[in-house]
């Protein structure tokens, strides 16, 4: 195992998910002063830059490696974020990969909700416990809409985006749990730790979604 290089007070590490997240934060993080340039086809997971570290990981590991101290800051849907549970800072709303984590169920259902499938159970249980619902969840982890098809669930909460997949399967939101979008998150040592690089790269984010919104 190559053992991670020694870091500097201004060196920061980076973690971002794979996928759209990624190529939307790299283009975000360049107007911000972090031209992070990754090269195409390479399967290496740990990328070097003068002054950064940039981790590459999966949605959900994002968090936990920024609580956990191993990234100074990253970049996680609020999805993902209030799933994990995890005690980071948020200091920035980046405003894309827009979403909504909502309670679906087939056009006309109206029976009692027994059981509620779904790949956030902790978000899915905060929001029975406050309506009330003592239903069973069942933690799935793809094609979440299909167990309000055949019967497995009487409900699913799932990320809902155009809503296209719900109108094709006869489906449709009952609720919405909350709005998600990608967040900047910090771990909280490294706030004052490596504040010099931290604190501007926070507020030139926070000045172009702001600018952003404007056009």
């Amino acid at each position: 195992m190559t053992p991670a290089p020694t870091r500097t007070p201004d060196h920061l590490t980076l973690a971002l998910p794979k996928g759209r997240i990624l190529e939307e934060a790299l283009v975000l993080l360049a107007r911000a002063g972090l031209p992070l340039t990754m090269p195409e086809k390479s399967r290496a997971l740990r990328h070097e830059f003068p002054g950064i570290t940039l981790l590459e990981l999966r949605n959900q590991d994002v968090p936990v490696y920024v609580d956990l101290g191993v990234a100074d800051v990253g970049i996680v849907g609020k999805d993902v974020l209030i799933e994990s549970g995890r005690a980071v800072y948020e200091p920035v709303d980046l405003r894309f990969a827009a979403c909504r984590l909502s309670l679906i169920r087939e056009i006309g259902a109206s029976g009692t909700i027994g059981r509620v499938g779904t790949k956030y159970p902790r978000a899915a249980r905060a929001y029975l416990n406050a309506q009330g619902i003592p239903a069973e969840i069942v933690k799935l982890s793809g094609n979440i809409e299909l167990a309000a098809l055949t019967g497995l669930a009487d409900a699913v909460v799932d990320l809902v985006q155009t809503g296209g997949t719900l109108r094709a399967n006869n489906l449709e939101e009952v609720d919405v749990l909350f709005e998600s979008s990608a967040r900047l998150v910090v771990n909280r040592a490294a706030l004052k730790l490596r504040r010099e690089r931290l604190r501007p790269l926070i507020e030139r984010l926070r000045e172009l979604v702001a600018a952003d919104q404007l056009v």
